[in-house]
């Protein structure tokens, strides 16, 4: 048997970051053939998706959506809305018109991340279901996923 010595590091090293989503991407592949499937189609690599309200007069940010398509799902990454023009239907706006553009490129789901002090409510009534809720995280709050079908 061979015994090799190892010294574990902990700084921040980008070179390495990115060789070691490499190789996991590599054996991922190897291991799934879903994964193996996405090689060289559009659905392989994130496609950047955002939709912002702007407001006509002063061109101020008045609410706005980051997300990206991957592998036909839709990942909400941000959703905000000023605090002054919540509850009158922008966030919903946002949200309808994101699915629209990700059903456009092919998604058939979507999915995203909330805390229960931000809106996993909101999302409910928009047709979003809850499949994961993690209590404490951080400690205090607690983080739901949802996801949809699109179309």
């Amino acid at each position: 048997m061979v015994c090799r010595m190892f010294r574990l590091e902990t700084e921040v090293d980008k070179a390495r970051r990115d060789l070691l989503r490499t190789r996991l991407r590599e054996t991922n592949t190897t291991a799934s053939p879903v994964l193996r499937a996405l090689r060289g189609t559009p659905d392989e690599r994130d496609v950047p998706l955002h939709v912002w309200a702007v407001n006509d007069t002063d061109d101020t940010l008045a609410g706005g959506l980051v997300g990206y398509t991957w592998a036909s799902w839709l990942h909400v990454t941000y959703l905000w809305v000023d605090e002054r023009l919540r509850g009158r239907g922008m966030g919903a706006r946002l949200l309808s018109e994101a699915e629209r553009i990700a059903s456009r490129r092919g998604c058939h789901a979507a999915r995203l991340e909330t805390w229960d002090f931000q809106a996993p409510r909101f999302y409910e009534k928009q047709g979003y279901e809850v499949v994961c809720v993690v209590p404490d995280y951080p400690p205090g709050i607690t983080e739901y996923t949802l996801t949809k079908r699109l179309g």
